[in-house]
């Protein structure tokens, strides 16, 4: 009895909730749909499907089997696929999330230019500063940027992020240029509330404090106070003099731009695809600090 005949039975018969219009689909009979669930029970030795005359429901055990062994078929799918052209495989709906800020300012370049050499792929992106749980909201990818802990899920290099202290001309005219890190004592900080709190900042300074950092960058042009940003937000205005850049020296290291997807060793063409494109995209240094020193 083939193995992935009796996997797509099962998950048939857990999408139609029925024995009948599983074999409808499958255009096998009833008994044979039953007997391949049957025997997938005794194989994995618990439950999987409770019975009734009308209805299949399935089992807390068998609601977990069924979305692995979705995955497991799709990624079979996709083997079997993957001897035709790469291109014209990569298909289907490539859902993402993004950081707001960094996708406003730089994924809409890079999904054009991918879609022209993925037709096939439709992107839903999806905007969010919160890390979102990619397996249990159904994104194929996130990007994220950070030094990325030890997870489950497998993360991609795709450029570095600088970050710079910054501020305008005419607030460090007024409050004077901090050349000593005892000297930002005198000022005042627009601050990222999803960044862990830069130590050369005293509590209490901050004038600003905001989960984006397009809003902080424009309050610091507009002289409210100084801010550490990343250059792929405030790297316009530095280059034209609307912002500057403060103690260089005392800037943080800098973070990664990563795409995490799950682990899994077959890849969808769709994710692969990406992943391959993505790869050295943005340059290295990246574009936007190509006119920065």
């Amino acid at each position: 009895m083939d193995r992935i005949d009796v996997l797509r039975a099962f998950v048939m018969v857990a999408s139609e909730n029925s024995f009948t219009k599983a074999a409808d689909r499958l255009q096998i009979s009833p008994q044979l749909v039953s007997k391949y669930v049957s025997r997938l029970e005794e194989t994995v030795g618990i439950r999987l499907v409770n019975r009734t005359t009308r209805k299949v429901h399935l089992t807390e055990a068998g609601l977990r089997y069924f979305q692995r062994a979705q995955q497991l078929l799709d990624d079979f799918d996709d083997l079997e696929h993957q001897l035709s052209d790469l291109q014209d495989d990569a298909r289907g709906l490539l859902r993402i999330s993004a950081p707001v800020s960094f996708s406003t300012a730089h994924m809409a370049r890079l999904l054009t230019d991918f879609r022209k050499a993925y037709p096939h792929v439709d992107v839903d992106l999806q905007l969010n500063d919160r890390k979102v749980d990619i397996v249990e909201e159904g994104f194929d990818i996130a990007l994220r940027i950070g030094n990325l802990k030890s997870s489950s899920l497998i993360a991609k290099h795709l450029a570095p992020i600088r970050l710079v202290m910054c501020a305008s001309p005419a607030y460090l005219a007024e409050f004077g240029t901090p050349t000593t890190a005892e000297a930002l004592q005198q000022h005042q900080f627009l601050s990222y509330s999803y960044m862990e709190r830069n130590p050369l900042w005293p509590e209490g300074h901050d004038a600003l404090i905001s989960n984006n950092g397009d809003v902080l960058v424009q309050a610091a042009i507009a002289g409210a106070g100084i801010t550490l940003q990343p250059t792929f937000i405030a790297g316009d205005a530095l280059a034209d003099g609307r912002l500057v850049i403060v103690l260089p020296e005392l800037a943080p290291e800098p973070l990664g731009l990563f795409a995490v997807y799950p682990h899994r060793k077959l890849l969808a063409s769709k994710v692969r695809s990406f992943l391959d494109f993505a790869d050295g995209y943005f340059g290295n240094p990246p574009y936007w600090d190509a006119n920065l020193v």
